[in-house]
């Protein structure tokens, strides 16, 4: 798999991780209804089976959906939820996003 494919597969695990755990939190946060946080708990499902898309070992994909996910929990806030992240959320995320990509896509025998 090239690192374009698998970082598409990263962003899809990525919205399913995020939005399933979005609505879940607004269910049970916000009062939503019930199919809130049925249709979340699916999702966050359906994330667990996107995750083994990944051709490396577990402890190396989840890592690096570690630090992918700040950045995208970050983007998710600023676009869905009106939160602006300061530049030390930036920073912090730009060095979460190069320790991963070093983790997930150094060259190894």
């Amino acid at each position: 798999m090239g690192i374009a494919r698998s970082l598409l597969v990263f962003i899809i695990a990525g919205i399913c991780e995020i939005g399933g755990g979005y609505l879940v939190w607004l269910w049970i946060k916000e009062s939503k209804p019930l199919y809130y946080g049925i249709a979340g708990l699916v999702i966050l499902g359906l994330y667990g089976i996107v995750a083994t898309w990944q051709p490396s070992n577990f402890g190396r994909v989840y890592a690096t959906y570690g630090g992918i996910f700040i950045v995208m929990s970050l983007l998710w806030a600023w676009r869905i939820d009106g939160f602006k992240p300061d530049r030390y959320d930036i920073i912090g995320a730009v060095i979460a996003l190069t320790g991963v990509m070093i983790i997930m896509y150094a060259p190894r025998n």
